[in-house]
C-alpha cells in the first residue's frame, strides 16, 4: 500500500521518487552529489563522475556486493537490460560497491555487464553518501557495504530523484527507474 501511495504522490509531485517514502537515504535531492574521487571501474581505469555522465546525467546506484549479494546480481542484470531505455533518454549508467576490480570484472565478464561498475573496497564513496549499513559491524563479510539505493544525478551533479527499498531484498524495478528518469526530465 505504502509504494501506491508513494508512487501516486510522485506522480502528483509531491513527493520525490523514492520507491519507500518511510524513511529518507542518502544525500537530499536538490543537493550537489559528494564527490565520488576517481574510483576503479572492472577495467582498473580510474573513473570521475564527470567521465560518466550522460547527455542529460547518470543513474547511479549502490549496491551491497556484485559478488556475493543474489540481490545486487540480479539488479545489475536488470539495469544492463535496460541501458538502450536508460541512453535514450540521455543518461548514463554506473554502479558502486565496495568490491574490488577484479572481482567487478567477473561479473562484468560472467554477465557481459556495458556499463561501469565502479569499485569502492575502503567504502570512502560510500561514506561520502552516507550509505554505509550500519547493521554490519568491523569483522563482517559485510562490513562497509552500502545501503542499496539509486540516484538520478542531472549534468552539473544536482541529485533530481532516488529511489530504494526498506529492505536489500527489494529494488526499485526498471519501470519505475525509466518512469522516474521521464519525469525528471520533463520538469
Amino acid at each position: 500500500m505504502r509504494k501506491v501511495i508513494a508512487a501516486v504522490l510522485f506522480a502528483l509531485g509531491l513527493m520525490p521518487a523514492m520507491a519507500n517514502p518511510a524513511f529518507d537515504l542518502g544525500p537530499a535531492i536538490g543537493t550537489q552529489a559528494p564527490s565520488l574521487g576517481q574510483p576503479l571501474d572492472a577495467a582498473g581505469k580510474s573513473r570521475t563522475l564527470d567521465s560518466l555522465m550522460g547527455e542529460k546525467g547518470l543513474v547511479l546506484f549502490f549496491v551491497r556486493s556484485a559478488s556475493w549479494c543474489p540481490y545486487c546480481k540480479t539488479q545489475i542484470i536488470d539495469l544492463n537490460s535496460g541501458l538502450g531505455e536508460i541512453g535514450k533518454r540521455g543518461y548514463r549508467l554506473a554502479g558502486i560497491s565496495y568490491d574490488k576490480p577484479e572481482v567487478q570484472a567477473a561479473v562484468t565478464a560472467e554477465h557481459q555487464i556495458k556499463y561501469p561498475l565502479l569499485s569502492d573496497p575502503q567504502s570512502a564513496v560510500i561514506d561520502r553518501f552516507k550509505l554505509r549499513d550500519p547493521q554490519y559491524k568491523p569483522g563482517s563479510r559485510a562490513f562497509g557495504v552500502p545501503r542499496p539505493i539509486i540516484l538520478i544525478l542531472d549534468r552539473k551533479g544536482v541529485i533530481r530523484a532516488k529511489l530504494y527499498e526498506e529492505t536489500y531484498r527489494t529494488r526499485p524495478p526498471l519501470p519505475l527507474i525509466l518512469d522516474a528518469l521521464d519525469k525528471v526530465t520533463a520538469r
